[in-house]
C-alpha cells in the first residue's frame, strides 16, 4: 500500500444542477481522504461553473483508495445545499505519480449532477518506496568489521 503525500489540484466544475433557485449558486467542495476533510473557498456567485484552481494536501497511509469530492451550496441563514458528490479513485495516481485535470461524474441520488475537473499527483514517503534489501538496519547494513 502506498505511503505519502497526495496533491489535489481543485480545478473546476461545469454543468452542476442549480441548487439555488432565486440566485446564482455559491458552490463550495468538501474534500475527504479517509479521515482528513478539507475545504475549498466558496466560489461566490460563479452558479453552475465554478472555478477553484487551489491546491490541497493530503497525507496518505494504509487502505488509502479513493479521494470523495462533495460540492455544496453556501446559503445564507439556512443549511447549505448539498448539490452533489464524486469518489475519485486513487490507484490510478498511485501507479503513475500524476493524473492531469481529468472530468469525474457528480452524482446525487445515484443521478448525473455534473462534473468535477481535479488533478493529482503522488509523492511516495522516501522510507516506504525503497524495497526491504535497502532499508536501514542501524548502521549494521554497512559497517566493515574487520577482526
Amino acid at each position: 500500500m502506498p505511503h505519502g503525500t497526495l496533491e489535489v489540484v481543485l480545478v473546476s466544475a461545469k454543468g452542476l444542477e442549480d441548487a439555488d433557485f432565486l440566485n446564482n449558486m455559491d458552490p463550495y467542495v468538501q474534500l475527504t481522504c479517509r479521515t482528513q476533510d478539507q475545504k475549498s473557498s466558496v466560489a461566490t456567485g460563479m452558479g453552475t461553473t465554478p472555478e477553484w484552481n487551489e491546491t490541497f494536501i493530503f497525507t496518505v497511509s494504509e487502505g488509502t483508495t479513493e479521494l470523495k469530492a462533495k460540492i455544496f451550496d453556501k446559503d445564507v441563514g439556512t443549511e447549505d445545499d448539498a448539490v452533489g458528490e464524486a469518489t475519485i479513485p486513487l490507484e490510478p495516481v498511485f501507479l503513475e505519480g500524476e493524473i492531469p485535470p481529468t472530468a469525474y461524474n457528480v452524482v446525487k441520488d445515484e443521478e448525473f449532477k455534473g462534473e468535477i475537473w481535479v488533478a493529482l499527483s503522488f509523492k511516495p514517503s522516501e522510507n516506504r518506496s525503497r524495497g526491504i534489501e535497502e532499508e536501514s538496519y542501524g548502521g549494521w547494513k554497512n559497517s566493515e568489521a574487520s577482526y
